[in-house]
């Protein structure tokens, strides 16, 4: 039987449109659609399981996979199989995540999966911009209790025009890219990169790309209508009391304000709010904590978030102490590590990181294996967020998702400050040693100490900062806090990270937890956000104002060379001989790329010192050294020949000519070693190549003066015979 298929179309303007089908694919599932745009068609699948898990949160997967078949292509490597996600995926699954998650109930805790795959890619369509729209659309098919339909879209800029769902072609040309989530009353994530851009501008992409998204969740609507809308699903939520609520509000609040207005570092402050709750939960019997212990310990959590929340809008005052819009205190020191190529240290407050940097050559690229997107990056930044940092200990089981993102948002921060004619692949690493409030913005600091002590020649130094927004819907209260708190990012109702230089904004994360945030204030915050992000920046150039204007001593220097592709064979040798010998000798390492546009091959020379560096430029320029016809060299004799000596240039060694034994001297000779011997120095001409044998001809005799030639007599000539004789 042929399958009724529902179908919505939206336009997205200048000829490109996004459809959205449902009824054809994977009908099992509690919901499904297939999402196309061009030739990329994505299928996005949910379930959500009907058996609550008694877990006290949502446990949600959201999975994100693009298959290699979408583009004809094999997956790389031995094993000829999708394998574990790529940090591309990875980091597309968090884009998602982060919207769908708050918009289920806080009670409903089924296992729940969010299932999108690549199936089909065009080139001209970026997928991950549409994961967003296919997730929510899905679920607006399912009976799943979800508040209401989102969307994502990405923005970009092009000549002050702003565009949505830009193609990477167009991207490369962007100042922006920004992907933004929103439902069609409240923005809820933004994430992204952008050159130096201003506040408003910023505020004005964040605009355009709400408006396209509006139209999106209309789409959704329209078709979960036409499908045939499910009812919501009845399901057990969690248990209340209000009378026990106020019991624990009234117990807990006050103490928990005190406690919150002393002001005091972490570990004390956790220890004294501890003490409240368990004092608190003394005050009931043991069959009446085996009872509703759990609801005890939720209320006393609202309470707590309650008198924190109440102390910072009403006395503008925080956990630590401070001020909404101060930064805790900023220590920094580079150069801490001896033997990396850069090293740096950025504590503030109750936060560390460690950056290392690594100099490399384009052979240490990192490189990107993916359906949508082959190619190399040669700025990296790798994050690692150890439990130690927490004061915790907790099972190992490789890189996390978060280090994912946080690693990415870093490394998007700092990636547009590294000039364009930097010869190295630059590996940045932040171990991030204390945490507590954004440790992604602390290693943005210390990258960019750590780059300018290893010499990177940074166009201008970054720094970054994280901030927090507590507001009252009720008062119309809100207060904007600087650099925050662990605490104040899981009680507050925003919390965005800014990167930048002094002239504007690199990079940026935001979630957004309250519902219709104004304009206003999100532009307050941002404004807020520099001030606080230029102050971080002062401290940075403190302890190390400008790059080092040269590398370290044992790191290498790297130096490049343009040779025309017909010396690189050359260059190369039979097998790889020539290149592998000359590093062995001149302990470097040699790396040759292939200009398509000039046609040229990019010589790339590492090394430490600048010995060997010089050796190889130096046999390079041999190997380029070009005669010219008419010209006089001096030359060494390297080998005696029967028929003439082999000449190395002096000037170009390696490079060599025969010179026959004819072209020795003026007078006849009759053995080489009459003129000339081994090791011999003297000038040549070059006449170029004859045209018969097509070999190089060089003469000594024809720099040396000519003898004078012998007169010849006259021939006489004979008389003809007569023919008497």
């Amino acid at each position: 039987m042929i399958p009724k298929v529902f179908r919505e179309v939206i336009d997205l303007g200048d000829g490109r449109e996004i459809s959205i089908e449902t009824g054809k694919l994977a009908k099992q599932a509690h919901g499904s659609v297939v999402v196309q745009s061009g030739k990329c068609m994505m299928l996005c699948t949910v379930v959500s399981n009907y058996e609550q898990k008694d877990l006290g949160f949502l446990p949600l997967t959201v999975d994100y996979r693009e298959k290699f078949a979408a583009a004809g292509r094999y997956p790389g490597g031995f094993f000829k199989r999708e394998a574990r996600p790529s940090d591309g995926e990875v980091l597309t699954m968090r884009l998602v995540d982060r919207v769908l998650r708050p918009l289920f109930p806080k009670d409903y805790t089924a296992e729940t999966q969010v299932m999108i795959q690549l199936m089909s890619h065009d080139e001209n369509v970026m997928p991950d911009a549409m994961a967003g729209l296919a997730a929510s659309a899905a679920i607006q098919l399912s009976d799943f209790p979800f508040e209401c339909a989102i969307s994502e879209a990405r923005v970009g800029r092009i000549n002050g025009e702003f565009i949505i769902n830009p193609s990477r072609a167009q991207l490369a040309e962007s100042d922006i890219d920004m992907m933004i989530g929103a439902s069609a009353d409240s923005v809820m994530m933004v994430e992204g990169e952008m050159d130096e851009i201003s506040e408003e501008e910023m505020a004005d992409a964040i605009k355009f790309a709400h408006e396209a998204i509006k139209v999106q969740c209309a789409a959704q609507l329209r078709l979960a209508e036409a499908f045939g809308k499910k009812e919501v699903r009845e399901y057990e939520g969690e248990r209340t009391d209000a009378d026990l609520e106020k019991k624990v509000h009234d117990m807990a609040y006050d103490k928990v304000y005190a406690i919150a207005r002393a002001g005091s570092a972490k570990h004390e402050r956790s220890a004294a709010f501890a003490k409240i709750k368990a004092d608190i939960k003394a005050t009931f019997s043991e069959e009446e904590l085996a009872d509703y212990g759990g609801l005890v310990s939720d209320y006393y959590r609202k309470a707590e978030k309650a008198a924190i929340r109440d102390l910072t809008l009403n006395e503008g005052l925080r956990l630590d102490g401070r001020q909404t819009d101060e930064i805790r205190p900023i220590w920094c020191e580079v150069d801490y590590l001896p033997s990396t190529h850069g090293s740096s240290i950025f504590t503030r407050g109750e936060t560390q990181a460690l950056a290392t940097v690594t100099l490399g050559t384009s052979r240490d690229a990192n490189k990107i294996d993916m359906p949508s997107f082959e190619g190399e990056e040669n700025f990296y930044l790798h994050y690692n967020f150890p439990p130690f940092c927490t004061g915790e200990a907790r099972p190992i089981r490789g890189t996390s998702r978060r280090e994912v993102g946080h690693g990415n948002l870093a490394q998007r921060g700092l990636k547009g400050m590294i000039p364009d004619d930097c010869p190295y692949t630059v590996r940045i690493v932040s171990e991030v040693l204390e945490s507590n409030g954004s440790s992604s913005m602390a290693t943005v600091c210390a990258g960019t100490m750590a780059l300018m002590d290893a010499g990177v020649q940074m166009i201008r130094p970054v720094s970054g900062i994280a901030m927090g927004l507590i507001s009252d819907a009720d008062s119309g209260k809100f207060a904007v806090l600087s650099d925050i708190l662990g605490d104040e990012d899981h009680l507050g109702d925003m919390d965005f990270k800014v990167t930048g230089t002094e002239k504007g904004i690199t990079a940026c994360q935001m979630d957004i937890k309250v519902k219709g945030l104004s304009y206003n204030v999100l532009e307050s915050a941002l404004s807020q956000a520099r001030a606080g992000r230029l102050h971080i920046l002062g401290k940075l150039t403190d302890t190390i104002a400008t790059a080092n204007k040269e590398v370290k001593e044992h790191a290498p220097t790297m130096v490049t060379r343009r040779v025309p592709n017909e010396f690189i064979g050359a260059l190369i040798g039979p097998g790889g001989k020539v290149i592998q010998e000359m590093q062995k000798e001149t302990d470097t390492t040699i790396v040759i790329n292939e200009d398509p546009v000039t046609e040229e091959g990019i010589v790339e020379i590492l090394g430490i010192g600048s010995a060997g560096i010089e050796a190889v430029m130096a046999k390079i320029d041999a190997l380029l050294f070009k005669p010219k016809v008419g010209s006089a060299y001096e030359v060494k004799v390297i080998k005696m020949l029967d028929f003439g000596a082999v000449v190395e240039y002096v000037e170009a060694p390696g490079n060599e000519v025969l010179l026959h034994i004819s072209e020795l001297a003026w007078a006849r000779t009759e053995n080489v070693t009459d003129v000339v011997n081994m090791g011999d120095v003297f000038d040549v001409k070059y006449f170029g190549r004859d045209p018969k044998t097509r070999k190089e001809k060089v003469s000594r005799k024809a720099l040396l003066p000519r003898p004078p030639r012998e007169e010849k007599k006259p021939v006489e000539k004979k008389p003809a015979p007569t023919k008497e004789a």
